[in-house]
Order: structure tokens, then C-alpha cells, then sequence
């Protein structure tokens, strides 16, 4: 089958976020929605690409949140829900965005890639720089609002109404998507 110019993007549903150190309570509750999409665009030939924290000890961002997903560690890895299978490509990031200085414009660019699909952690913090990362580069953007989440209900709410009004990203849940790409 060949691969459409579509990616889906994993953020951060790490073992940190989803049951350690930065617990996301509210991340439970996406986890079957990205299992199905998962499933769904491996099959139909979407690009399924995960972008990571993995921090050194020197990352800035450590001074916001103290140490997480430190490189190497059980808390840098993802979820054993939504484990990255063999043909899926997977990149390491430093800080809030999945383009700062991790070559993910250059592989999506040599998969001829023009549309990503937002999904994981979180809503208003690393899904919202790696939407901007990407809209500044002319990718197409769709964020799944079942999808996506943050730590309490005002940042997710606020963080979708940031994406969608400034980078005129479409929100979708997972059932529209899927269907889409039937």
C-alpha cells in the first residue's frame, strides 16, 4: 500500500504524563480513542510518527517542571497502550516543540507529507508549539479533540480555541478523521 501525504503526530503519551511524576489525569479517557486512530491510519497508510520528551539534565524546561522524562528512564517512554510498532518512526525532543532541532520537517518532507493530525499532551503546551512549528512550515493542520488533552478543562479548552483561531487548525474527533480517510 502507498503511504498518503498524511502523519499522524503522538505527543508525550508517555509513561511520565500519563501515570508518573506530571500525571495527566484527564489522559486516561484519550488513550482508545488514539488506540483506534493508531490502528485505523496504520492500515489505511497514514504515517504514524511519535514525538517524545527525552531531557538531559541541562533542558531549560527542566526550571518549569523539574526533572521528567529524563532520557534513558521508564518515565521517557511511551504508554505500553499506544507502544510505537516497527514501522512507525519515532523522535526524541527536548523541549515543547516536535520540531525544535529533532528532523522532523526533513522526514516528513521526504514522505511528501502536507498534513499532520495533532494528538497526545499537552492541549495548551507541547500540541500547541509543535502546531506552530508546524504551521509555520505550510503543513495542513487537524488536532483531534478526543485526541488531545491537558491538565484541567480550562487549558484544554483554551488551548483548542488558541490552535483553531491562530492556526486556523481544523478540530475533528477521531470518528470524522477515520472516516475521512475511508
Amino acid at each position: 500500500m502507498s503511504k498518503r501525504a498524511e502523519a499522524v503526530i503522538v505527543i508525550d503519551m508517555l509513561n511520565d504524563f500519563v501515570t508518573g511524576k506530571l500525571r495527566c489525569e484527564r489522559a486516561d479517557h484519550i488513550i482508545p480513542h488514539l488506540q483506534k486512530l493508531l490502528a485505523g491510519a496504520r492500515k489505511l497508510g497514514v504515517h504514524v510518527i511519535y514525538s517524545s520528551d527525552a531531557h538531559l539534565k541541562e533542558d531549560y524546561e527542566l526550571r518549569v517542571w523539574g526533572e521528567h522524562a529524563m532520557k534513558g528512564t521508564k518515565g521517557a517512554e511511551v504508554i505500553p497502550e499506544l507502544r510505537p510498532e516497527p514501522t512507525d518512526y519515532v523522535f526524541e525532543k527536548r523541549t515543547y516543540s516536535a520540531f525544535f532541532e529533532t528532523g522532523l520537517d526533513q522526514l516528513l518532507r521526504s514522505l511528501g507529507v502536507t498534513k499532520l493530525y495533532i494528538t497526545g499532551l499537552h492541549t495548551n503546551i507541547c500540541d500547541r508549539h509543535t502546531s506552530a512549528g508546524a504551521f509555520f512550515r505550510g503543513y495542513e493542520l487537524v488536532i483531534l479533540q478526543d485526541g488531545v488533552e491537558a491538565f484541567d478543562e480550562k487549558s484544554q479548552t483554551e488551548g483548542l480555541d488558541y490552535l483553531k483561531a491562530n492556526y486556523k487548525a481544523e478540530i475533528k474527533t477521531v470518528e470524522e478523521v477515520i472516516g475521512s480517510w475511508q
